[in-house]
């Protein structure tokens, strides 16, 4: 499999100060959800497929509210991740998390789409490479799959924490991540990410995988105008079809 170039000259985490501005930018971020409502009003309608959106580390299904509410209002069956706070894999959870999805896709008689928050981003493109039938498409929010193991600030934050015991990542398993699933896969990111590095939240150049670029914060992420309507264009793709996210008119000059 042939990859881009996007990971070339990638020196690690963020620069220290996207990371400390990160609370004040996601505040704003939220706040500007309201004036964005008649944009976000015109996004495309869905088709009622289900939907899961799994959150971030540390952070559990409220942070995915609005985001969820917004895909529910414009047509989906959407559904949080179900299992608390994300605290990293534990407990049986990449079993436990087939075992929903799989639920839902025999359920419903649809396959379901996956929408991943940092660490839940990951998650959902492992899960679409373990068992791929079930599953219609995936997007990734700011998910540092290309080096999850020195491409966050979270890793040197753990680091500094813990000098005399740094952790250590089976080259093996980084690798993997970083390969793309085998379902139509677009990966939503920002280069002033102050919690991952935007190059390793990047997928690799394939005929089912694009990059989408956003301003904004790694927190801000879940409440950002501009990633809502990505989403909503990316899911609205009919089952079976997919196409590269096209940019035109003001789309030029916000999305990257």
């Amino acid at each position: 499999m042939q990859f881009t170039s996007q990971n070339e000259g990638f020196s690690g985490a963020p620069a220290l100060p996207w990371l400390l501005l990160e609370p004040q930018r996601a505040f704003c971020e939220m706040l500007s959800l309201v004036p964005a409502l008649p944009m976000l009003a015109g996004a495309p309608r869905g088709d009622g497929h289900p939907v899961v959106v799994l959150p971030g580390f540390m952070a559990d299904d409220g942070s995915t509210i609005a985001l969820r509410e917004f895909l529910a209002r414009i047509g989906y069956d959407v559904h949080g991740w179900g299992f608390g706070r994300n605290l990293g894999p534990r407990d049986q959870l990449s079993e436990r998390l087939e075992a929903r999805i799989s639920e839902l896709h025999r359920r419903s008689g649809r396959r379901v789409s996956l929408i991943g928050w940092s660490l839940g981003g990951v998650y959902a493109r492992e899960i679409a490479k373990w068992i791929p039938d079930p599953i219609r498409s995936v997007v990734t929010l700011g998910s540092p799959f290309g080096d999850i193991s020195r491409g966050t600030n979270v890793t040197r934050m753990l680091d500094w924490l813990r000098p005399n015991a740094p952790l250590h990542w089976d080259p093996g398993m980084v690798a993997a991540l970083r390969k793309p699933p085998p379902r139509p896969s677009t990966a939503i990111y920002s280069r002033t990410d102050g919690v991952a590095h935007w190059r390793a939240c990047c997928e690799p150049d394939t005929d089912h995988t694009e990059n989408i670029e956003v301003p904004g914060s790694h927190c801000g992420l879940g409440f950002n105008a501009l990633v809502f309507l990505a989403i909503a264009d990316r899911l609205a793709q009919p089952e079976g079809t997919w196409e590269p996210f096209r940019r035109s008119g003001w789309e030029t000059l916000l999305y990257g």
